[in-house]
């Protein structure tokens, strides 16, 4: 079997092709999106984003959680406040190559 090569895309490593998947599945929502796409901007806190999204903190909470949990946003906490950011910087990419991506 040919060894792996550290630049393998993802028609080539299936382990690749398993984590691209995860990282679609964890924007594949449209709030999730959303949110990645304005930290694709700046770092913000839950209700700043709330706030541009015109959604409940909860909501944005729960969303919030689920990048976390696949590892695409991080936060920092100061003052009791949690400042969120992308933690993949590649994510930008991925945002403009979707927004890129429209039906006419």
């Amino acid at each position: 079997m040919q060894a792996q090569r550290k630049d393998a895309n993802v028609a080539d490593d299936p382990i690749k092709a398993e984590h691209a998947a995860e990282i679609l599945k964890a924007v594949a929502h449209p709030l999730r999106l959303r949110i990645v796409a304005l930290l694709c901007q700046e770092e913000l806190h839950v209700n700043a984003i709330a706030e541009r999204l015109d959604k409940s903190p909860a909501i944005i909470s729960q969303q919030l959680r689920i990048l976390r949990m696949n590892r695409l946003v991080e936060a920092s906490r100061e003052d009791g406040l949690a400042t969120y950011r992308l933690a993949e910087p590649q994510l930008r990419d991925l945002v403009r190559c979707i927004a890129g991506c429209h039906r006419t």
